[in-house]
């Protein structure tokens, strides 16, 4: 994969030489940094950045360290990335080298983008700058989602709307500075909805994936809202990295609606990867078709839905919602988390086309044993999960964003989604306050089991319980790294 050759010339910047050079040389996390979102509305200190200590050997072990707060309100952070990581390793001789010390966080409801300084005190992070909703309006352009950084120094960050809050798959592109280049994607095709991306300059492509409108997704779930495909997605997006256009959609159908979270494998030499469908809670494998252009999309994991009667009497088929995936370093296991049905899952993907489940651990969800719901037809399990309490702490609504660590020995899983949909699904979660929980993995064998000693609860921050969503390193992750072929 690396020239030796031609690293003689390179220095190296942020992040790591390849994947594997991740897994071997990378240090064991000791912070871990904590998109929040306050439920409370009109709080005015707002959603907030956590930083977590999450090293065994200190006296501050599982507990918040510090908060940097938006102070602001309706911001609704979301997901967040660094303004450089490892695609940015090899830089040319002459040029300045980067460094990884902004972490972006992107808001769905606000369209603000706060830009976080965590290089100056990575235990202290601080806010640097404020990016104003009206930035990404004037460029016709709502909801900012995934932030990747490119391989030149600037920033991209995927779009969900138009400025009236319509569906719109787009991608606005900011300076190392953070100034507004434009939108990044050209020609006259365009993608009817937008979510999550990730991009492979070897093999000149780029996919992404959709979720719906904000103006939909904002007020709440509504089943029928899926039934407008122009607003809810079902589609894979390709585009031609260097051309920045957009040659190729795959609609995956009924099965396939809300494609969210999106991976390429992280050996930058490999051509395919998978994508999370969150309503149904199916995963799709991609590829290039051998001797084409062309990409493929298959179904190669279904998680079946239950049929489950309410406390009201009403009967419903219940889907997992499958709502994070991501891939191990060494490209050799795939997670998920179902937050509906409240599991997480392991699969061996050394055959990538073959998925085999390896490890299964329910964390709360919404048909446990003491659940109003009654499960009437269940093609997985023989009785309904029991409830799971860390340190004494009931786990309340269902497992979500998902963070494994580069020797991928431990996942460390949260409990909020989206607050407007953790107030419709999981009231009595929002009103506790959310959890992170820490599950370890046999990397040898496959299996994952709860640790009982690793517990964040954010039931008695000091503006009320808050809700935590997505969850990064200092050092970058499995999530937010992409690696290029330096050849």
């Amino acid at each position: 994969m690396i020239d030796i050759a031609h690293l003689a010339e390179c220095k190296c910047g942020p992040g790591y030489a390849t994947p594997l050079d991740a897994v071997r040389n990378g240090p064991v996390e000791k912070l871990l940094y904590v998109v929040c979102v306050q439920p409370n509305l009109e709080e005015e200190h707002g959603d907030y950045l956590a930083t977590v200590d999450v090293d065994p050997a200190s006296p501050s072990y599982c507990q918040i360290i510090h908060r940097t707060y938006t102070n602001s309100k309706h911001n609704e952070l979301h997901h967040s990335g660094w303004n450089t990581c490892s695609s940015c390793h090899f830089v040319p001789g002459g040029k300045e080298v980067p460094t990884r010390d902004r972490l972006v966080l992107p808001c769905l409801n606000s369209d603000r983008i706060f830009v976080i300084d965590t290089g100056t005190d990575p235990r202290a992070p601080k806010l640097a700058k404020v990016i104003e909703g009206e930035v990404l309006k004037g460029a016709n352009c709502t909801a900012p989602h995934t932030t990747h950084c490119l391989p030149n120094g600037n920033i991209m960050i995927s779009v969900m709307g138009d400025a009236e809050g319509n569906a719109k798959g787009d991608f606005v592109e900011f300076d190392k500075n953070f100034r507004l280049v434009g939108t990044w994607a050209r020609g006259d095709r365009k993608a009817l909805c937008g979510y999550d991306y990730w991009y492979q300059p070897h093999f000149n492509v780029m996919v992404a994936s959709e979720w719906g409108a904000p103006k939909l997704f904002r007020r709440g779930f509504h089943p029928t809202d899926c039934d407008d495909r122009t607003q809810y997605g079902c589609r894979l997006n390709f585009y031609r990295w260097q051309e920045r256009e957009l040659f190729q959609t795959i609609d995956l159908g009924d099965d396939g609606i809300t494609p969210l979270e999106i991976r390429f494998l992280h050996n930058p030499k490999e051509n395919q990867g998978y994508v999370g469908c969150a309503f149904y809670a199916n995963v799709y494998r991609f590829y290039q078709r051998p001797g084409s252009d062309e990409y493929v999309a298959e179904k190669v994991i279904d998680v079946p839905v239950k049929k489950v009667q309410g406390d009201d009497g009403a009967i419903e088929q219940m889907g997992g919602m499958l709502t994070d995936i991501l891939i191990s370093l060494d490209d050799r296991y795939l997670y998920f988390s179902n937050w509906r049905h409240g599991d997480v899952r392991q699969y061996d993907i050394s055959d990538r086309a073959h998925p085999r489940l390896t490890g299964h651990v329910f964390l709360g969800g919404a048909i446990q044993s003491d659940a109003p719901r009654r499960v009437l037809n269940d093609p997985e399990l023989g009785e309904a999960p029991a409830p799971v309490y860390v340190k004494n702490r009931r786990l309340l609504g269902g497992p979500q964003m998902l963070q494994l660590s580069l020797d991928g020995r431990r996942l460390y899983v949260s409990s909020s989604l989206f607050s407007p949909w953790d107030k419709q699904f999981y009231p009595e979660m929002v009103a506790a306050g959310g959890t992170i929980v820490q599950l370890d993995i046999d990397v040898e064998n496959g299996g994952m089991k709860l640790n009982d000693h690793f517990l964040v609860d954010f039931g008695n921050e000091p503006y009320g319980p808050g809700l935590p969503h997505e969850m990064r390193y200092p050092g970058g992750d499995c999530t937010s790294d992409i690696w290029l072929v330096n050849e």
